[in-house]
């Protein structure tokens, strides 16, 4: 069995993402903890936590690795109704604790989102890195949400909910299309869904991500304050 590298609490380092296994595909290292600078040293590399209550924390980086362009998302036909339609405002950052505890107890499959990871995240919100997304039906009731790291132009969607028909793509589309606007170049997906690649996410290879950050990840965006102000229809559409 593939010995993985231990991270005690005490010392802030990574292995390179790519000494991460194949199977199961992108584990990298145990342990360590969840503190803010380790969080960012973390995204910052192309790696993330993974992990059950019953576990050490797993800090991961697979290959291939999903990624949403923002100026490639994709509306279909019968979303594009939807959207016409105006049943749903899309905002961020009005309800970030709500949102984490809705996308960890909303999984019929179980959740990773621990009580520490929700304390780690919020700690982050705080200081300004992760940021919540909220669709709101017209009666003010929410309907979707996800929650995510914002780092220089890129952004690390982390989990994401919805309680009502075609929510999360309209999150998806708004999103998307204020990220670009803000001249944000990169979505970060972790890994693939029909879900996402319905929405206009691909694979790419890890090398190639990794290349991405390094690009982008320390150049800032052009709005910090993430208040939205896209509405559909954009210029674009």
């Amino acid at each position: 069995m593939t010995s993985l590298p231990w991270l005690e609490p005490e010392e802030l380092w990574f292995p390179p993402a790519d000494e991460a296994l194949d199977d199961p595909d992108g584990l990298l290292a145990v342990g360590g903890d969840l503190s803010r600078s380790r969080l960012l040293l973390a995204y910052r590399n192309g790696i993330f936590p993974w992990f059950s209550d019953d576990q050490p924390i797993l800090w991961w980086s697979p290959n291939p690795r999903c990624v949403l362009f923002p100026d490639e998302v994709h509306v279909s036909r019968s979303l594009r109704r939807t959207l016409n339609q105006h049943r749903f405002e899309v905002t961020a950052d009005r309800c970030f604790s709500r949102i984490i505890r809705l996308c960890a107890t909303t999984r019929a499959e179980g959740t990773w989102i621990t009580d520490d990871m929700i304390q780690a995240y919020t700690d982050l919100h705080r200081h300004g890195t992760a940021h919540s997304i909220e669709v709101w039906n017209r009666n003010g009731e929410l309907a979707g949400g996800m929650y995510g790291i914002a780092l220089g132009r890129c952004f690390f969607g982390e989990s994401m909910f919805s309680l009502e028909t075609n929510a999360s793509k309209v999150l998806m589309v708004h999103l998307a299309r204020q990220l670009a606007q803000w001249g944000y170049r990169l979505m970060d997906c972790q890994v693939e869904s029909d879900h996402l690649l319905s929405m206009g996410a691909r694979t790419i290879p890890r090398d190639e991500f990794l290349s991405i950050l390094g690009k982008y990840v320390d150049q800032k965006p052009e709005k910090e304050d993430w208040a939205f102000n896209w509405r559909w229809p954009g210029p674009e559409e």
